[in-house]
């Protein structure tokens, strides 16, 4: 599993766009992405149907104020268990983060 986020440098308020590349495995049945800088928090939650789930699941946080943020991913099994994760730091300046 690996996360792209973009930019990874940039002005509040800022639209930032994470990509994840997710492996087929037969036990993962969710991707969950969260962005925090401490001040502010989002996350996302996308079902995945295994080995027949998309390989690259993208999103964009519109909108974030300024912050450090460490943006994570982690894939689930049916049972809720955390199987991998993977994280990347993104700065947006202004509004108080920087």
């Amino acid at each position: 599993m690996t996360i792209a986020v973009s930019p990874a440098q940039s002005f509040a308020p800022s639209d930032l766009m994470v990509r994840v590349h997710v492996a087929p495995d037969p036990a993962t049945r969710a991707l969950v992405i969260v962005a925090d800088s401490g001040d502010y928090y989002r996350s996302s939650v996308t079902q995945i149907d295994g080995e027949s789930g998309p390989r690259m699941i993208m999103l964009e946080l519109r909108s974030v104020p300024g912050g450090d943020y460490e943006i994570r991913a982690a894939v689930v099994d049916g049972a809720g268990h955390e199987r991998s994760s993977v994280r990347k730091q993104a700065i947006v300046l202004g509004g108080g983060g920087d």
